[in-house]
């Protein structure tokens, strides 16, 4: 069945406008379905386009020539939007791009890819005010409550990729998610680092896996995995460039007491950690249920972040300790995630922050079951379902 993405909207309403735009993200979360849907409706409407995936070795070769080459073939081609997928395998990508930005055939481009290490250094030295960049993650659980067959408990144990919805039963699904992963690592991983350093970077997955949602270091890391700290951020920031791990920061105004050089990191989907665990239990029979939920609001906010807006997370020497920390405008919103609480009673953590942190209007508690509001230091604290994580209106009021 088909998905509406909520992005798609915003992506129809880029096919007019001169910039070009990047669709980027990890493999498999829908890019290429939703270039074909965008180039789909442009059809419809009359815009003569062209549709190439660089993965095909023909069209591969089309792009490999030079400059003048190509525009002259875009020109016979009479070709007024442009689709080219799997954009990173072009070394000369960027380039092409100015050059028919530039160009007084006012070709709009739509380009797709799923490794940016290279494609964000090229993007800041050559597209500087060219382009506009769109991140594509794995599909939202009220995206896939369009399907009859959707679950709570399923979107938990097996994620968000598009993929997974023309699967019938467990088995196929853990399938799905085992070739992704590998994927990554023998595709993206294996052409960014030395073949010796796979199996080490396997470990650190593993680790990141077991460990999301809990306060760790790149020391601790280190240790935990056997690589040397250097190596530990080399591998980090390939896995954030790939957008498989999202690093969050803690939060401090210089505060003494306040933790400042440690992360929390949380893989890109709640199927993939688990196939990374082997471990596709459901949530009720699972000892790590507080890091699972944690980590579908901890996704669901970063899905949905705008550029006026952080997520990050609060911890004191002292163990004083908020999840996240929603920041819009600057101005902070702490937030704590429970599986379950009896009554609504503001965490200790919770109530140290907004008496260190005046400005912060009003605070959010995530649990199993709504339980209204309450007051903590002379601000309301909601008490909301998880599931309603996935409505960043809950800041709206925040200026």
């Amino acid at each position: 069945m088909k998905i509406n993405r909520i992005i798609y909207k915003e992506l129809a309403n880029e096919i007019g406008k001169p910039f070009i735009s990047i669709l980027i993200g990890p493999r498999q979360v829908g890019k290429t379905f939703l270039m074909h849907q965008l180039e789909k409706e442009c059809r419809q409407k009359g815009i003569k386009t062209r549709f190439h995936n660089l993965e095909d070795p023909d069209d591969l070769r089309l792009f490999s020539g030079n400059e003048e080459q190509l525009i002259r073939q875009l020109k016979n081609m009479d070709t007024q939007l442009l689709f080219i997928d799997e954009f990173h395998y072009l070394k000369n990508a960027t380039r092409i791009f100015k050059v028919l930005y530039d160009s007084k055939m006012k070709v709009k481009i739509f380009a797709s890819g799923s490794s940016s290490m290279e494609v964000h250094r090229h993007l800041k030295e050559s597209l500087t005010g060219r382009f506009r960049l769109s991140i594509i993650h794995p599909l939202f659980g009220k995206e896939l409550r369009q399907s009859p067959d959707y679950s709570f408990d399923e979107f938990l144990r097996f994620g968000g990729l598009p993929g997974l919805i023309h699967e019938q039963n467990a088995a196929d699904k853990m399938a799905l998610l085992k070739n992704v992963l590998q994927t990554y690592l023998l595709k993206d991983i294996k052409a960014l680092i030395k073949e010796e350093n796979i199996r080490s970077f396997n470990n650190l997955l593993y680790s990141l896996a077991q460990n999301q949602g809990h306060v760790v270091s790149v020391a601790a890391l280190a240790r935990d995995v056997g690589l040397s700290e250097p190596a530990i951020k080399h591998h980090l920031e390939l896995m954030a460039q790939t957008y498989v791990c999202f690093p969050i920061d803690s939060y401090s105004r210089n505060l003494a007491n306040e933790l400042k050089k440690v992360k929390k990191y949380y893989l890109y989907d709640t199927g993939i950690r688990n196939c990374i665990l082997n471990d596709y239990s459901a949530l009720n029979k699972r000892p790590d249920k507080g890091a699972i939920i944690e980590s579908f609001v901890a996704l669901a906010v970063i899905k949905q972040l705008k550029a006026n807006m952080e997520v990050k997370f609060w911890r004191t020497r002292q163990g004083d300790e908020v999840d996240f920390i929603l920041l819009k405008n600057r101005i902070p919103v702490p937030v704590e995630v429970k599986y379950q609480i009896p009554a609504p009673v503001v965490p200790d953590g919770m109530r140290k922050f907004l008496q260190k942190y005046p400005d912060a209007p009003f605070a959010l508690v995530f649990s199993k079951d709504a339980l209204g509001e309450v007051e903590c230091c002379g601000r309301p604290v909601r008490f909301l379902k998880w599931q309603e994580a996935e409505e960043i209106d809950y800041l709206r009021s925040v200026e």
